[in-house]
């Protein structure tokens, strides 16, 4: 049996279910810290294709991504929602509770 790294197996998993993934994005949104979702992001364009891929599809530059994409990054609001679009993606506002919402 050949050994895998935790990021290729959890780009193979997202890679087999999107559900999951966008689930797993979300749960990150709501309680991680932003380096996770970095991880799970550029684990997700490992199972697109790698980031030289998503860089592509986006026309953001390789390298910036790359560095976007580390633990350190700061995506802008701009580059995640092309990232994700090109991970088959978006992002979502929902209310926390029904005190925010409006009738």
């Amino acid at each position: 049996m050949k050994d895998r790294s935790h990021d290729e197996a959890m780009a193979e998993l997202f890679k087999e279910d999107p559900a999951f993934a966008a689930a797993y994005l979300n749960q990150l949104f709501q309680d991680g810290q932003p380096s996770d979702l970095l991880v799970a992001l550029r684990q997700m364009a490992q199972a697109h294709g790698g980031v030289r891929a998503i860089a592509k599809a986006t026309e953001l530059d390789a390298n910036q991504l790359y560095r976007t994409l580390s633990p350190q990054g700061n995506p802008e609001l701009r580059s995640l929602s092309a990232v994700l679009e090109a991970l088959g993606l978006r992002l979502a506002v929902q209310p926390v509770d029904q005190r925010h919402t409006t009738a």
